[in-house]
């Protein structure tokens, strides 16, 4: 994608308030080059350092634009999604897109979350995977059937994926810290179903997905356990 198409997407992230919120832990050899992808498409960056113990503060460094949290020690990655969603809300932002550091996201899924918002505003927007895929890990196909399961038990509604990190939250209709008590991945689960809850709709958009090999980080989307939401 050309120069001048990705300064037009610039353009409508800040006209539509989007802000881009990056949770990383111990993502210091694909961060900087997430950041870059990113940067092509948004002004608007924060990212939360999670307790990384590798070279992550030194990378931000070289970025003195981007907004940065820091952790001291590892909370989770649920809890840096609360942490970055709650500064996105504290500063006027009307929606945050989230992204994973490792590299299975690409930032070029970007236009496909503005396209759907401005069709149907305030909705929040869950990335889906091709789940069929040959290269989605095993484990990956299962956990996320069993969330999609739960996710469908509690607000009878359904999704394709409910596991994917890459999403678009409405911050002007959620809370972001009511009820909302999981630090893990199970937090990706708990914040869709309070905003179903809340009548905030809920929807699937395609999205392209790349699965690395094994590295250091948070547990890929979808492989760590599944926690049941009830009301709190």
């Amino acid at each position: 994608m050309s120069t001048n198409t990705t300064s037009v997407w610039r353009k409508k992230l800040k006209e539509l308030e989007i802000v881009v919120v990056i949770p990383t832990y111990n993502n210091g050899k694909t961060l900087a080059a997430v950041i870059e992808e990113v940067c092509r498409y948004a002004d608007d960056i924060i990212v939360v350092n999670d307790g990384s113990t590798d070279d992550t503060a030194n990378i931000l460094e070289q970025y003195p634009a981007i907004r940065t949290i820091t952790h001291p020690v590892n909370k989770g990655k649920g809890t840096a999604l609360k942490h970055g969603l709650s500064q996105a809300k504290k500063e006027g932002f009307r929606y945050a897109i989230t992204i994973d550091s490792d590299g299975q996201h690409f930032a070029s899924d970007i236009p496909c979350f503005i396209e759907a918002i401005e069709k149907e505003p305030d909705t929040l927007l869950v990335g889906a995977r091709n789940l069929a895929s040959d290269n989605m890990p095993g484990k990956n196909t299962f956990a996320n059937k069993f969330s999609n399961f739960w996710f469908r038990l509690e607000t009878g509604l359904k999704l394709e994926d409910t596991q994917s990190g890459y999403r678009l939250y409405p911050l002007r209709k959620m809370n972001v810290q009511s009820c909302w008590y999981t630090a893990k991945y199970e937090f990706e689960l708990e914040a869709i179903v309070f905003a179903a809850w809340g009548d905030v709709a809920v929807k699937n958009i395609p999205i392209h997905v790349y699965y690395p090999r094994k590295q250091n980080g948070y547990p890929i989307s979808g492989r760590s356990g599944i926690l049941p939401v009830s009301v709190c």
